[in-house]
Formats: structure tokens, C-alpha cells, sequence
């Protein structure tokens, strides 16, 4: 599903590299990536996705390299492909939650906006706990809440690839379980794949594999 091979990625001014020799995520696994705080696991999404692009090497998914891609390419890619959870959520303040669940589909023409999905969004809303939230401007969410947004966001499209930024960062202790449970659901359902960034080590053993990020780079920065 995902391979990087000879991957560099740096920030020029505050001496951030990333190296990443090899790394090779296969369909339908469940990944969590653990390491510390500005060791480059938010870049390593943002990588994935196309958000941003490597100095050197190989980012491929599907087959596809994504990092060879032109812009407009790589964003009709990721946006059918790849459901992306931003750990501060990128939810528009003058929007209520359905709009901002449904905004993926507004903007790009790759995606369809029809009745089903709108159903699939309400449905979506009501596993995450937030139909009754639907009608509420984001800002006046809680953080909670907020995220369960951006999650059903991200789930909208039945992506093959997740990429989740901290997913249950905000939520108390009976929400986080519920919200994995979610996008194990969501994975399983797509046979999609799931890389996960968490600080959370007791949520680690539900994960097929996990990944220490310590090994990958020279932190200098607050990145994360």
C-alpha cells in the first residue's frame, strides 16, 4: 500500500531532518506510530499524503508516486484516496458541522456530492455520537467534538488510506475507545489502510504493528 524508500525531508532553518531509510505499510494494516515530540511523525502524514514533499527519495502508494505527482494531481489524489485526521482539526469557523463534513465535496470536482452522501454524513455524525451537533457553527463545538467532526470529514469519501494525527487527543477516556472502534470499523469496512500518530501507549495493543519514530530523525524543532 505505502512504500518510502531513501526518503530525506528537512526544514532549512532550524536544522529538522528526517531520514527514512525504508518503510513499507501493507493494505488493511493498522499502524501506530509512537516517538517523541518533534521526532517528525506529523511531517511523515503530511509526506504521505503529498502535503509536502521530500528533498530525496520515494513515496508510492498504491504504486502510484504520489511525490512525482503535479499539484493539481496530487491534490485530486489525495482528496479521493486519502482521508486525512489534522490533529488541529482545519474545520472553517463560518460553516456549521454538516457543512464542514460535506466540504470535501464542494471543493473538488472529483468528488460527487449526492443523497447517499449525505445519508452515509448523517450516519457518520450519529456513530460518532454528534447528530445533534450538525446545525452548530464548528466554532461553537467543543474540542471533542470538533474532532469527531473533522474524523467524519476524513471518513466521508471511503478513503483506502487513513492517516490520523493524534485522533484521540482531545476526548476523555470513554470517547477514545469509541473513536478507534470507529475507524477500525471504517477501515475494515473499505479495506482501507490505517497509519495512526498517538501519544496514547494504552491504545497501542488494538494496532497491528507499531512504529518507534525515535530512530528516524535529528529533532531540533517543535515540530511534531
Amino acid at each position: 500500500m505505502v512504500n518510502i524508500k531513501s526518503l530525506v525531508f528537512s526544514y532549512g532553518a532550524n536544522n529538522f531532518r528526517l531520514e527514512i531509510p525504508s518503510l513499507s505499510i501493507q493494505s488493511q494494516e493498522k499502524i501506530a506510530i509512537i516517538g517523541p515530540s518533534g521526532s517528525g511523525k506529523t511531517s511523515l502524514l503530511k509526506l504521505i499524503s503529498g502535503i509536502l514533499l521530500p528533498q530525496q527519495g520515494h513515496i508510492s502508494i498504491n504504486k502510484i508516486s504520489v511525490n512525482l505527482l503535479p499539484d493539481a494531481s496530487r491534490r485530486d489524489f489525495r482528496i479521493t484516496n486519502i482521508g486525512f485526521i489534522f490533529q488541529d482539526f482545519e474545520l472553517l469557523d463560518y460553516l456549521d458541522a454538516l457543512d464542514n463534513i460535506l466540504h470535501p465535496y464542494r471543493i473538488s470536482t472529483s468528488l460527487k456530492l449526492t443523497n447517499e452522501t449525505r445519508d452515509r454524513a448523517n450516519a457518520l455524525a450519529h456513530e460518532l455520537g454528534i447528530q445533534n451537533k450538525l446545525k452548530q457553527l464548528s466554532n461553537t463545538l467543543s474540542q471533542g467534538e470538533q474532532q469527531r467532526t473533522a474524523i467524519c470529514r476524513a471518513l466521508l469519501p471511503k478513503p483506502k488510506l487513513i492517516l490520523a494525527d493524534e485522533p484521540t487527543g482531545n476526548l476523555d477516556p470513554s470517547n477514545k475507545t469509541k473513536i478507534l472502534e470507529a475507524l477500525f470499523r471504517c477501515s475494515d469496512k473499505n479495506n482501507a489502510t490505517l497509519i495512526a500518530v498517538t501519544h496514547d501507549h494504552e491504545l497501542l495493543n488494538h494496532f497491528d504493528r507499531v512504529i518507534n519514530f525515535k530512530d528516524y530523525c535529528l529533532p531540533e524543532t517543535d515540530n511534531d
